[in-house]
């Protein structure tokens, strides 16, 4: 008789495990689903899904700056701006630095007195943050003019090395205060070396 029962009950702990093992996937599923169906309505995001989304966005010729500052009083508005059919499609912006900058040059009795402007693509929080952090943007291509050898502000590739750097620093100190660089390129306006 024992053995018949231990029969039994062996059938019937499989089914319960089956039954188990069908019970947790439909909770699963349904829990895919729903988090599935969440996602998708935008009600929840995965970590870092929309970091791109943090930073300025790139600014398509003709489209509107949401961002974009105020045109100066007595100044001209860009609102009628055309845009070639060329090049990128992305407009570009432009900030100048109100002063020039002077410094000496590395291990030389030489200086160096730059104005400079900068360029952006994104939208107008790049420009916002190049105005605002105007003193510690200064302070830092103060520090990459002074330790540039004179020979290389003496010949076109050492300007263009030059160039990189500040574009570099002044990214730098975007990333350091606003977490996010942005400028595509530093444009030299003077240039002298005495």
């Amino acid at each position: 008789m024992s053995d018949k029962k231990d029969k039994q009950d062996k059938p019937a702990k499989g089914k319960g495990l089956l039954k188990l093992l069908a019970v947790g996937v439909l909770v699963a599923g349904a829990a895919g689903g729903t988090v599935f169906g969440l996602m998708t309505a935008g009600v929840i995001q995965l970590a870092g899904a929309n970091a791109a989304e943090a930073g300025p966005q790139f600014v398509l010729k003709g489209e509107e700056d949401p961002y974009a500052p105020a045109a100066p009083k007595g100044g001209e508005s860009k609102d009628n701006v055309v845009y070639g059919e060329g090049g990128t499609k992305y407009r570009t912006a432009y900030f100048s630095f109100a002063e020039d900058f002077t410094s000496n040059l590395r291990n030389s009795d030489g200086l160096i007195q730059v104005s400079l402007a900068a360029s952006t693509r994104r939208d107008g929080r790049v420009l916002m943050w190049l105005d605002e952090h105007q003193l510690a943007i200064r302070s830092r291509i103060l520090v990459e003019l002074a330790d540039t050898p004179e020979e290389k502000v003496m010949t076109s590739a050492g300007k263009k090395d030059l160039q990189k750097r500040l574009t570099d620093a002044v990214n730098a100190v975007l990333v350091e205060q606003e977490g996010f660089g942005g400028v595509d390129n530093v444009y030299f306006r003077t240039f002298i070396v005495q």
